[in-house]
């Protein structure tokens, strides 16, 4: 966006799709990481042979939690937990088969079921802000950009904080995520679904999994640096 000299562009480059590009090679390259390690881990079978489904159901026992359902998923990577119904859901190259990576993902996402039974605070408090984070992801930008073409100061600064919560949602969910992966490798020891050289490979599966979080959190952090920086741009131009 060009400000005539005044503002953050020169000529017809505007300097802030720097950090729109930034962002977007970290999100991608995390992504590929994670497909990689995925792809790998899933052709590695544990000795167990015991599948996603069952490893889910196993340490959910071990937990003592017994009002959690697992169920199958369409899609890959599509696994997750609801604490609202209390299941585990398990994507097709998860739910019935015994890699590696089938084990270690299904584990997270009971790490998660955990986090739940005992009312982890981050968890808590990362579904208490899921309805304004939504909100914020979704108006952000259409009050944003309303505000710079009608140069209203409030909403863009509206805009602004409304992204922020989505910012926040990603921050919170750094903890929730990092911790279920640590609950779910102790887990699969501790059941002996794997011993300690195969949960060295569902470690790898998970922390690839993990970096993507922190990557999508990178991206959005300049991301709104972008929106600051623009809004300071056209805050001097309209001077």
């Amino acid at each position: 966006m060009y400000y005539g000299g005044r503002g953050i562009g020169f000529g017809w480059f505007d300097p802030t799709y720097l950090l729109l590009i930034a962002g977007a090679l970290i999100s991608l390259a995390a992504s590929a990481s994670l497909k990689s390690t995925f792809a790998r881990y899933s052709k590695i079978p544990c000795a167990s042979r015991i599948t996603g489904r069952d490893t889910a159901l196993r340490i959910l026992q071990a937990a003592g939690i017994r009002d959690v359902q697992v169920t199958a998923v369409q899609g890959s990577l599509t696994d997750h937990y609801d604490p609202r119904n209390k299941t585990v859901s398990l994507s097709e190259p998860i739910f019935g088969h015994y890699s590696l990576a089938a084990v270690g993902v299904a584990a997270h996402e009971c790490g998660h079921a955990m986090q739940h039974a005992e009312n982890y605070a981050p968890l808590a408090i990362r579904s208490a802000i899921v309805p304004a984070a939504n909100i914020g992801s979704t108006l952000s930008w259409p009050i944003f950009v309303a505000g710079l073409i009608f140069s209203l100061r409030p909403l863009v600064m509206a805009g602004i904080v409304l992204f922020s919560l989505a910012v926040l949602f990603q921050l919170v969910t750094l903890p929730v995520e990092f911790n279920a992966s640590r609950r779910a490798l102790a887990m699969l020891v501790q059941t002996g679904i794997l011993g300690e050289e195969e949960n060295k490979g569902a470690r790898k599966v998970l922390t690839a999994a993990a970096l993507t979080y922190v990557a999508s959190l990178a991206a959005s952090v300049l991301q709104l640096l972008r929106l600051i920086a623009l809004a300071n741009g056209g805050s001097r131009r309209d001077r």
